[in-house]
């Protein structure tokens, strides 16, 4: 059955050139479905790069507000009149909603008020964050508020299997499943680069252990140290360099207790491409992720990966097949796991091959027309709705909405 193109908000307090999962996600989300013929609105707040942008019919930028520790992220801020102004001219048929903050909320309001239907997204674990910090309270009180923000959407998009289970544990409804793809053309092992290696002061035989990532306290960054103790000490003979890609609050921190790590800063694109693709071993410690792009991209580049079995390792990595996996809080577990990959020349080459393979079947058009099902459902639920409650809806020449 043909199906209509749409008109498709998205709101999101991050967005590319941004670097960081989200960013990512939605970029790619846009990207695909205008290649897909619907229309696609852009409403984040403004970025530096947005300054020498010109007009744009298709994009509304509202203030920011940085996070503390956060340089380059921001809250969003827009006055849901703002919004439902905007949407009465020219109204979208669905909004995709992948911020809970001010201006998610704001969106949510505007768009309740004028019966647009609304696909959230569970993009970042806030209150596992707010664990990490020592804020438990915290934690509490914002599960609460995203169980009731969620619960006023049509249906709350997860990227993992583990990621729908602990939301259902908690409260949440209506949760669907979207996992995330990889660009296994721009992530693959033919950009491995030897002058780079070189660079990092490694040999073709040298062992190259590589972390992707934000430099912050969520990502259990601590395990590092050991980790790189355990396999020096277990594989004297071979030499081992850490290299950090990436930047973050924690990053002077670190590089005082890692002194023999390469730090590289934020990279992206090709660039980033072969920093995977130069590497052998790739260690990603953290426990608080909703999915993890990195550990695709990092197995679409042909790396050994070793991880904690949750998010995106759970349900991509086979455990000695693809990659390694430790039970989560595990540490002894995972450094074993990371010791195991180095025990044998053909362990390591024969998981990094099948990490490959795996990934490369992940991309990305498949995600996006999964997307699509889950906007026109919306779409179809929220006419349906329409017609049952017909006095629900607000009329031509309606006065804004207060509050």
């Amino acid at each position: 059955m043909n199906t209509p193109p749409l008109r498709i908000t998205l709101v999101s307090e991050t967005f590319p050139p941004e670097i960081n999962g989200v960013a990512n996600t939605l970029g790619r989300l846009s990207e695909g479905l205008r290649l897909r013929g619907h229309q696609v609105e852009v409403i984040r707040p403004r970025q530096a790069s947005d300054c020498a942008a010109g007009p744009d019919d298709s994009l509304l930028l509202c203030r920011g507000w940085p996070l503390p520790g956060y340089p380059g992220l921001q809250w969003g801020e827009v006055s849901m009149h703002k919004l439902w102004r905007r949407w009465r001219r020219q109204r979208p048929d669905v909004l995709y909603i992948a911020t809970e903050g001010p201006l998610g909320l704001s969106a949510l309001r505007a768009a309740r008020r004028l019966g647009i239907a609304v696909v959230s997204g569970f993009h970042t674990n806030f209150p596992q964050y707010s664990g990490q910090y020592g804020l438990g309270l915290l934690a509490r009180l914002l599960t609460h508020y995203l169980r009731w923000f969620h619960r006023r959407t049509a249906i709350t998009l997860v990227p993992s299997a583990s990621q729908r289970l602990e939301l259902e544990r908690r409260g949440f409804e209506r949760l669907g499943l979207m996992a995330r793809g990889v660009d296994a053309s721009l992530f693959n092992p033919a950009r491995r680069s030897q002058a780079l290696r070189e660079q990092w002061g490694l040999a073709a035989d040298d062992i190259a252990v590589l972390y992707v990532g934000r430099l912050a306290a969520e990502k259990n960054l601590a395990l590092l140290g050991p980790c790189m103790a355990a396999l020096q000490k277990s594989y004297p003979q071979r030499r081992l360099r850490l290299v950090m890609v990436g930047d973050g609050p924690l990053r002077a921190s670190l590089q005082q207790q890692l002194p023999h790590a390469l730090f590289c800063g934020a990279q992206r694109g090709e660039v980033l491409a072969e920093h995977y693709a130069s590497a052998d071993l790739f260690l990603f410690p953290s426990l608080t992720e909703t999915f993890g792009n990195v550990v695709l991209e990092a197995m679409a580049s042909g790396l050994a990966v070793v991880a904690y079995d949750e998010a995106a390792a759970a349900q991509h990595i086979r455990h000695g097949h693809s990659g390694a996996l430790a039970m989560p809080g595990d540490q002894a577990g995972f450094i074993d796991a990371a010791c195991w990959l180095l025990e044998e020349s053909e362990t390591l080459r024969r998981v990094r091959l099948n990490a490959r393979q795996h990934a490369s079947r992940q991309g990305w058009p498949a995600i996006v027309e999964q997307f699509e099902g889950y906007l026109y459902d919306a779409c179809r639920g929220s006419t349906a709705s329409s017609k049952a409650a017909p006095a629900l809806a607000l009329k031509p020449g309606s006065p804004a909405p207060r509050g």
